[in-house]
């Protein structure tokens, strides 16, 4: 129970006895939230009038540290939900998601503008240096400060009123954006019914489209979906060049299909609110108001990065589609590159080079090791262990759960693995958490989730995973484990709650351990023989690390560059989305043979919610910081360092958003980060001279 008091039947608002405080899943259905959501609105409601309204002097106590402790069932109902509508929705859920996601930022909206609510943060806000407080104090009144703020708390009520209608609209806008997008996502199927469907075909690939069909209950013997790991490896290997095209179409076209699921109406609407918050607030465009709350600080400094690699980067990519049109033409072909043709001649490239192939590669990388091998990275840097429970009862049957020890055996948390692809789950990759750590009554143990779309393998058979699958199942434990370390008083400032642009930092630094020796040779054996990855397989893994970088950084920054230049411009009633994106890549010299990586009427980083709008730049940004941070281990000699890893325990994955991003990377490393490791990593530093 809460201090609300809350009596009824309804589990999500019932006390939990489950092990770990683990949602009872088993018990919770569709139909129980619309009356766990109206009371968790009320509860907060009442708590939060309750600070507003007491008639003492606003201290941290009585102000700051209240409204840390008001909401906890609003936070309890709202992860469960939202953690079910991306991983494992259906049409009850996607219906109350449409109802719920309204509510909610008009609820947001009015505790950010309650005028005596404001006050009482505002008098403590200003008189921040006398009030005596801890780092982490500081950093949490300025986030109470700067979010009621942006959130338009300053203005006067008609103003105020306009700000939360707009999010109001703005939530309803984005979460069918979302279920357009999966719905796209879920209808797409590409049957391979005759033998020369499956041309040039792998068998771990001929596999996965079997299984596909099985699970879809399809005739079709096989079937391609939408996953990334379905259409990758297809655009890969496929020799029907027609399907390959299939395949891509169906890919880039999601969200602009015309009918019920077309986005491009909604990404004109989204955009026009959005600037008519950002000026209602003071700023020229959304992405001066976006900024203003990063690391990077303005539009100009995010321009300057994406300059700065677009160039050599844009030179990497031309000399690569010259050799893959050289390829082409060498047998015999007279097209030109396509983009559905890119993967393909680039694999023939790569082995030619290399003389290596995804086929040959894929059975070293099995899923079960790689788990064990992101686990041991984390018992290598923090001491951590994982030991695998069957006592849950989760919201899907793929789900699994550990429970993870630090290195004095106590209990750290939970970390749930989501691994497969369905078609309840939307694209992509993630973290998220069902519990976030927080001490400030007693201390909470986090419970994080990893969520990941790997195609799912046929009963009693490993599950293959590309060696980029790999790096995006590291990348995500390094969210996890983001979650998992953090050791912060207050909830507000847990985890990754931090800036946008600092917040892929411990992801992508992760990533590095991969293809360390004392990971990569222990835990790449392959799925038949258990060997281990031979030394000169392993080699030419190393070697090719760079191939195709060129294509990978372009697809990269143009999506990141349509994201800054769209929120920085003044949206038209007659704006056209895709004539945008045409013309703006046109702009900046696209090669015709690569496509962004995400086209705006799919973008979710964008606009499933303005997480990354005007931030998709923040990978790039944290990879300034992730290549150069990595290699403070490489300088030592040891890749596992004891005393850097106590640094990056200290100051990165255990802060939260307790302090300055900043100031937590310098007190890391000692100074800021330098552009040119990133340069090195990807292998342009060629193409920059």
């Amino acid at each position: 129970m809460t201090a609300f008091e809350i009596a009824s039947e309804n589990p999500l608002l019932a006390t939990w006895i489950t092990p770990q405080g683990m949602p009872p899943f088993a018990e919770i259905e569709a139909s129980q939230f619309s009356e766990a959501f109206d009371m968790a609105f009320a509860e907060d409601r009442a708590e939060t009038q309750t600070i507003a309204d007491n008639p003492d002097e606003a201290t941290f106590a009585n102000t700051i540290d209240a409204l840390e402790r008001t909401g906890r069932t609003l936070e309890r109902v709202a992860s469960v939900f939202f953690n079910l509508s991306s991983a494992d929705t259906n049409e009850a859920l996607q219906a109350v998601e449409r109802e719920v996601a309204p509510r909610l930022a008009r609820h947001s909206s009015d505790i950010s503008l309650n005028p005596k609510l404001f006050k009482r943060i505002k008098s403590l806000y200003d008189a921040r240096d006398t009030l005596n407080l801890t780092v982490e104090q500081e950093r949490v009144l300025e986030r109470y400060y700067k979010s009621a703020v942006r959130a338009g708390a300053g203005l006067d009520e008609e103003s105020k009123s306009r700000m939360a209608e707009t999010a109001e609209r703005l939530a309803g806008l984005t979460t069918q954006f979302t279920q357009n997008v999966l719905a796209d996502d879920s209808s797409f199927r590409l049957e391979l019914r005759h033998e020369d469907d499956l041309a040039g075909l792998p068998d771990f690939l001929k596999a996965a489209a079997s299984k596909n069909a099985q699970d879809l209950e399809l005739d079709a013997g096989h079937v391609v979906t939408l996953s990334r790991s379905s259409i990758d490896p297809f655009l890969q290997f496929s020799t029907r060049r027609d399907l390959r095209e299939q395949v891509w179409q169906g890919w880039t076209s999601r969200g602009a299909n015309g009918g019920e699921t077309d986005n491009r109406a909604i990404i004109r609407e989204i955009m026009q609110l959005r600037q008519e918050r950002a000026a209602l607030v003071g700023n020229d465009t959304f992405a001066d108001y976006k900024l203003d709350d990063t690391m990077a600080k303005t539009p100009a400094a995010v321009e300057d990065l994406l300059t700065t690699v677009w160039g050599p980067a844009r030179r990497r990519a031309l000399e690569e589609r010259d050799a893959l049109q050289e390829v082409a033409t060498g047998e015999g072909n007279n097209f030109d590159i396509a983009p559905w043709d890119w993967r393909h001649y680039a694999e023939k490239v790569r082995q030619e080079r290399y003389d290596l192939d995804e086929a040959t590669l894929k059975p070293y990388f099995q899923l079960e090791q790689m788990i064990a091998a992101a686990f041991q990275s984390a018992t290598n840097l923090f001491g951590l262990t994982f030991r695998e429970r069957d006592d849950f009862t989760m919201y899907h049957a793929d789900v699994r759960v550990w429970d993870v020890m630090n290195a004095a055996g106590k209990h750290v948390g939970l970390f749930c693995g989501d691994y497969f692809a369905r078609p309840s789950k939307r694209s992509g990759a993630w973290m998220t958490a069902f519990r976030r750590q927080q001490a400030l009554d007693e201390p909470v143990a986090p419970i994080i989730v990893n969520v990941l779309n790997f195609v799912k393998p046929a009963e009693g058979e490993s599950a293959l995973l590309s060696y980029d699958d790999a790096t995006t199942l590291f990348h995500e434990f390094g969210h996890a484990l983001h979650g998992l370390l953090s050791d912060v008083i207050y909830p507000s400032v847990s985890g990754t709650s931090v800036s946008r642009d600092f917040v892929e930092l411990p992801s992508q630094l992760f990533e590095h351990w991969l293809m360390t020796p004392e990971i990569i040779s222990t835990y790449a054996v392959h799925a038949e023989t258990g060997e281990t990855i031979p030394n000169d397989l392993l080699d030419k893994l190393k070697a090719a690390k760079n191939f195709n970088q060129g294509f990978a950084t372009v697809e990269y920054l143009a999506s990141a560059i349509l994201d800054m230049r769209l929120h920085q411009m003044q949206i038209p009633d007659d704006f056209d989305a895709e004539a945008f994106e045409t013309a703006t890549l046109a702009d900046i010299g696209m090669p015709s043979e690569i496509t962004a990586r995400h086209r705006l009427p799919h973008f979710l980083h964008l606009f499933a919610g303005d997480g990354y709008a005007a931030g998709y730049y923040s990978y790039l940004w944290s990879e300034v910081m992730d290549a150069d941070a990595f290699e403070a281990f490489e300088e030592t000699g040891n890749v596992f360092d004891a005393a850097t890893a106590k640094k990056l325990h200290d100051f990165i994955y255990s802060t939260g958003g307790s302090r300055d991003p900043a100031e937590l990377y310098k007190a890391f490393r000692g100074r800021a980060p330098a552009i040119d490791a990133l340069l090195k990593g990807r292998g342009l530093a060629e193409a920059a001279s």
